[in-house]
């Protein structure tokens, strides 16, 4: 599950954000800088989350259960979730916190050489980080026949999403902090720091912001796409044995899960007339030739009525079993006989 696909992206992100924690933190407490402690803050969150984001991998592939017959895909977007949460309240909040304490009482900062050489080594890593998760967006966005964009916004895989922005986020942020950290060397004004600090602050709540809704729509049960949903119908409307479809419902459950509702009007002649294809018609005719009493055409009756029932619910689980068949993304079929 971990050696592969989101699983390694996740695994790699915990492994260089929590190097980068630790060596961003030893140049704050060597230099004093408010955009280094953002820094230093930032790659903790990123590592926090990420391992939020492991459990929520691993979670997801349980088996169903009585409790949860659907499973537990949506582990991962719970998980993106409450990561998206963590960022803006531990890496935005106290990135701000800590740029307003700089404006308010600024303090000179010492030198920034050692900070310089860890945020160049933080770049390579984060951008190495992002170049992975990247790629496996468009390994897996090709497959699904969609574009970068589309993969990313529609957060059809969560666990690589959060890592992508995060990384992202971290790049740009180590460009915002060695920005203003120089600006802070040359003048000699440690505003310019504090600044450092704000601006990385709003980058991270403009990415937890993204995580936090584009989670949430997946985890509300969002409807899937038109064309996709139009060709389920049609597939449906198609079929010789049905006269028509109403309250055609198809939900995106997470993670290429279709779930797919939809209420059948069975043509009763085309099924009878199924039915009477396989039978004995001499022999039915004999059945019916012996019907003397009421009591003998309410046995007639039940016992073949019966039988058509019985053949409406094959023909109700070979439409479920079409529709799963010609599209894989349908893993739940409920079909409604009207």
């Amino acid at each position: 599950m971990f050696f592969k696909g989101p699983g390694k992206v996740v695994m790699v992100a915990i492994c260089i954000n929590g190097l980068n924690f630790f060596f961003k933190l030893l140049a704050w407490v060597y230099t004093g800088s408010a955009s280094m402690f953002s820094e230093a803050i930032h790659s903790l969150a990123d590592t926090c989350n990420q391992a939020l984001l492991a459990l929520g991998i691993s979670q997801s592939a349980r088996t169903p259960d009585p409790s949860h017959p659907y499973g537990f895909t949506n582990m991962r977007y719970i998980a993106s979730l409450i990561s998206g949460v963590g960022i803006f309240m531990m890496g935005a909040g106290l990135s701000w916190y800590h740029g307003i304490i700089g404006l308010l009482h600024p303090h000179p900062v010492e030198s920034l050489l050692w900070a310089y050489c860890i945020l160049a080594g933080s770049l390579v890593s984060e951008g190495a980080t992002l170049l992975v998760a990247i790629n496996e967006i468009r390994r897996s966005a090709r497959a699904k026949g969609l574009s970068f964009y589309q993969y990313v916004v529609q957060s059809r895989d969560p666990s690589t999403n959060v890592v992508l922005l995060e990384d992202a986020a971290a790049v740009l942020s180590v460009a915002v902090a060695a920005t203003c950290m120089g600006l802070t060397s040359l003048t000699g004004n440690p505003y310019y720091d504090s600044v450092g600090s704000l601006g990385v602050g709003t980058l991270l709540g403009t990415v937890s912001a993204f995580l936090i809704y584009t989670n949430t729509e997946a985890l509300l049960g969002r409807s899937i796409e038109p064309e996709q949903l139009q060709r389920l119908t049609e597939l449906l409307e198609s079929d010789p044995v049905v006269r028509a479809i109403h309250d055609v419902k198809a939900t995106d459950m997470g993670m290429s899960k279709v779930r797919f509702k939809a209420e059948v009007d069975f043509d009763g002649r085309v099924v009878t007339r199924s039915y009477l294809e396989k039978q004995d018609i001499e022999q039915l005719l004999q059945e019916i030739q012996q019907v003397k009493t009421l009591e003998e055409l309410e046995a007639f009756m039940l016992k073949h009525g019966e039988n058509i029932v019985d053949m409406l619910g094959a023909e109700v689980d070979r439409l479920e079993k079409d529709l799963k068949q010609r599209n894989p993304d349908v893993r739940h079929v409920d079909l409604e006989i009207l």
